[in-house]
């Protein structure tokens, strides 16, 4: 049920020990354990694993990654309520579904909608990027059923739909996003309380440099 609309171009790597570095400084270091090898990624990963698996390294990765940080204090003013988070030479943008959704809902509210045409303002200076737009419910167990886990696999893909539609009508080109959903099945917190069923009802979005950037990069740096 999980669809994946475009495949990126990385080679998935893994990374440790670098908590102390800067954004910039992981870029390096990670491209000195990969060679800087571009492999093929399908994206099988959430946002998280997407972000570290599809980091490039070495001068070219830090070089996006000065762009990255640029961006994320770009995104950070423009949506003060939303949490922006730079991973490896990525964005992660996490955005509560109560913040963009009535409970239950995938159609955005105003306050929703208003604040994804301010992300969309910011990414369409930034062109040659992937954003992967995936959704995410909570799971009560208390509500345990196999049609109630359907029924949170749909709104998670309504809703993740819903915010790249958005986008794409903010301006963000249509071949640059990527929609993806897992209903409850990826919760960040336990769901053993509301409170925490409420961080997992989520829509996260991870921005990372397309082909195009990569080659720019690329050639600066040689």
């Amino acid at each position: 049920m999980k669809k994946t609309l475009l495949v990126l171009s990385a080679f998935a790597i893994l990374f440790a020990g670098c908590s102390s570095m800067s954004n910039q400084g992981k870029g390096t270091a990670i491209g000195a354990a990969a060679g800087g090898v571009l492999g093929a990624l399908i994206f099988k990963n959430d946002v998280a694993g997407a972000l570290i698996g599809a980091a490039i390294g070495g001068a070219a990765g830090n070089l996006i990654g000065k762009s990255m940080d640029k961006q994320a204090q770009e995104l950070k003013q423009a949506i003060p309520d939303a949490q922006v988070e730079r991973v490896g030479e990525g964005i992660n943008v996490t955005f509560d579904s109560e913040l963009l959704f009535q409970k239950g809902s995938a159609k955005l509210s105003q306050d929703g909608a208003d604040a994804l045409t301010k992300v969309g303002k910011v990414f369409v200076n930034y062109p040659d990027q992937y954003v992967l737009c995936e959704g995410h419910t909570s799971a009560d167990p208390a509500l345990s059923s196999e049609a109630n886990a359907q029924a949170n696999m749909k709104l998670s893909e309504q809703r993740a739909k819903s915010v790249a539609q958005h986008l794409e009508d903010a301006g963000v080109p249509k071949a640059n996003l990527i929609t993806k959903w897992y209903g409850g099945e990826r919760p960040k917190f336990s769901n053993d309380t509301e409170e925490s069923r409420v961080k997992n009802r989520r829509v996260e979005l991870g921005i990372i440099a397309n082909e195009e950037a990569v080659k720019k990069a690329q050639e600066q740096t040689q």
